[in-house]
């Protein structure tokens, strides 16, 4: 058994865990990040909106990503509420296009940015944590033991250290997506350069091209609904996704459906408090919102760098300042439901069908602080 100690530990090293390790590198502080192995199966790719420019700018990122070989975004086209698409454009936005990402040389960079800023690096998972006095003290899936003075909980939708500690997650929704990576024939990239989401009775698809020429495709459900609709059965998703009216015109190129499809928690979600006596949750752990949002990657840098300094002040003596950043992600979450909302009770079409009956109900509150 080893030991050591560091300032803040990070457990998780996707954007949201290494924003805040960066800010707290570059802020003087010895940070630790607890991260699994990257593995050889493939991620699900992701668009980056345009309004993570200035945050990964702030981050000193901004050029890599620019440089590493993410598709450009030009904006998406939505089906919904009626059948004719409506295509919004982010090119003449403040920002400028947005990336369709290779989500693991995305994370990868975010890694090795931080750790050459002077982050450490331990493979593996958090264990166990227990409080000491003025610090934490955990043990990793490899045996080694570590103190820390703060925790960031950057462990994704399950918010696992949070968890431990005492904060209730809660899902307003159980919504998957079954998803699919499509090969172009050759590694030939596609013409388009935007996202595409089409409504159905049951839910919604999504695709976006991939760098490399590959396509990403998910159907979008109720955890309990996809038996039913047979999605989770490789030649009925294929299937089904030949009958759209829109999608199936970015999938013509395609001769064959994936080898294999990907069942992915979706859903949205939120963690009260998502911070407390010396720790804080970041990204998805401590919000998570659903594809239709487009937001995870903005977010997951934003509460990154806001819990960083949430840290830093109250390393300083603002004991009110964690408290105060649990109080703002709630507020966020609160804002994102009303938006969603919105959103959902925009298509019509479908009104009596489960998915959509669930979703034109009364707006849920959202957690009380």
């Amino acid at each position: 058994m080893t030991t050591g100690s560091c300032d803040v530990l990070v457990a998780g090293g996707g954007p949201a865990g290494c924003a805040a390790a960066l800010a707290l590198v570059r802020a003087g502080g010895d940070v630790v990040i607890v991260s699994p192995a990257a593995t050889a199966d493939w991620q699900v790719g992701e668009s980056c909106a345009p309004a993570a420019r200035p945050l990964l700018e702030r981050l000193g990122l901004l050029d890599r990503v620019v440089l590493d070989g993410h598709e450009p975004c030009y904006g998406f086209q939505a089906a919904w509420g009626g059948d004719a698409p409506a295509e919004v454009s982010q090119v003449l936005g403040p920002h400028g296009a947005g990336w369709h990402l290779d989500r693991a040389r995305f994370d990868a960079a975010f890694l090795e940015v931080a750790e050459a800023a002077g982050a450490s690096r331990h493979t593996g998972r958090v264990r166990g944590i227990g409080r000491r006095e003025d610090h934490w003290q955990l043990t990793t899936d490899a045996g080694r033991v570590l103190r820390a003075r703060y925790l960031v909980d950057a462990t994704g939708r399950p918010a696992r250290l949070a968890r431990r500690l005492g904060a209730t997650p809660s899902r307003s929704d159980r919504l998957t997506a079954v998803a699919g990576l499509l090969a172009a024939p050759g590694g030939a990239a596609g013409s388009e350069h935007t996202s595409l989401v089409e409504s159905t009775p049951w839910g919604w698809w999504y695709t976006a091209p991939l760098p490399g020429g590959g396509q990403v495709l998910m159907a979008i459900t109720d955890a309990d609904l996809v038996a039913g609709t047979h999605l989770h059965d490789r030649d009925a998703w294929w299937a089904q996704a030949q009958r759209t009216r829109h999608v199936r015109h970015r999938i013509a190129h395609l001769d064959a459906p994936p080898r294999q499809l990907r069942v992915l928690a979706a859903g949205s979600s939120h963690t009260w408090p998502a911070a407390g006596r010396g720790w804080a949750a970041v990204g998805d752990a401590a919000t998570a919102t659903d594809p239709l949002a487009a937001r995870g990657i903005v977010m997951a840098l934003a509460t990154g760098l806001d819990a960083a300094r949430a840290i830093l002040a109250d390393r300083t003596g603002d004991s009110r300042a964690l408290t105060a950043y649990a109080r703002r992600i709630a507020a966020l979450h609160r804002e994102y439901l009303r938006a969603q909302a919105t959103q959902y009770r925009r298509e019509q079409r479908w009104a009596a069908a489960p998915f959509w009956h669930r979703r034109h109900r009364a707006l849920p509150a959202g957690p009380s602080t």
